[in-house]
């Protein structure tokens, strides 16, 4: 499986999706913004996985590179690829097909209860995240409006919108499952004035206190993926056997 990334910042990349990928024999390449680097032809991948970042899907004046990755994202979805957006770019995702992207009503920073639908329960792809589970968040957007092909998966106190499917293959999450310590570290030294307790974020202390949710989260992340590729094998194989 040939899996592609959009990266937007350097301090931004996708952790421990890079290690499920190596450990799995995936091949990686990637899409550097900050480096200027050239977007891929939809056929020199089968997935891809569009990162976060500081900048909002709407200042396409300051960040021009914003208008061609919406034409590739929106590319890779006619085309029937498996997309997966995080933070930013679930926002991406859900301005390509059709939604609002508006100001959460309040931030949240910090590891933040979410609650799995029941259909996400009942889905294969989701079945094995507890239905109350504590994420990674650092959002102050939100995708406010999906389209009526979106399915809403997952919510929290303060953002009904954390997760979405759309048409199957495309997936988008508010939080952050792929974090390493690295990261974390990185975003506290980068924006840690931004983490001024309040009703949902929390302190740079509080945040680095809970080792064993940066490690669940990873551990959630990679079991996703894994099924997520049973899934396309098994379709792949009941294509193949009905012709």
């Amino acid at each position: 499986m040939r899996l592609h990334y959009l990266q937007h910042i350097e301090l931004e990349h996708p952790g421990s999706i890079l290690e499920w990928a190596d450990a799995n024999g995936h091949t990686v390449t990637h899409t550097k913004f900050y480096n200027g680097e050239p977007l891929p032809a939809l056929e020199n991948f089968d997935w891809l996985v569009i990162m976060g970042g500081p900048m909002n899907i709407y200042e396409e004046e300051s960040y021009p590179w914003l208008v061609q990755e919406k034409d590739l994202i929106r590319g890779a979805i006619a085309e029937g690829k498996t997309v997966l957006g995080l933070c930013l770019g679930a926002q991406l995702i859900a301005d390509v097909i059709g939604g609002k992207v508006t100001k959460n009503g309040q931030p949240e920073i910090g590891w933040i209860p979410i609650r799995w639908s029941d259909q996400a329960q009942s889905d294969p792809l989701f079945s094995f995240f507890p239905q109350d589970s504590v994420v990674f968040e650092w959002h102050y957007d939100t995708f406010s409006v999906l389209p009526p092909e979106a399915e809403v998966i997952a919510e929290s106190e303060a953002c009904s919108h954390q997760a979405f499917v759309y048409k199957e293959r495309v997936f988008g999450f508010q939080f952050h499952l792929e974090n390493t310590p690295q990261l974390l570290q990185g975003y506290i030294e980068e924006s840690g004035n931004e983490m001024i307790p309040a009703a949902y974020v929390q302190s740079p202390e509080e945040v680095l206190s809970h080792p064993e949710y940066l490690a669940q989260n990873n551990v959630w992340m990679a079991e996703f993926l894994t099924r997520l590729v049973q899934t396309e094998l098994a379709a792949k194989e009941r294509k193949y056997i009905t012709g």
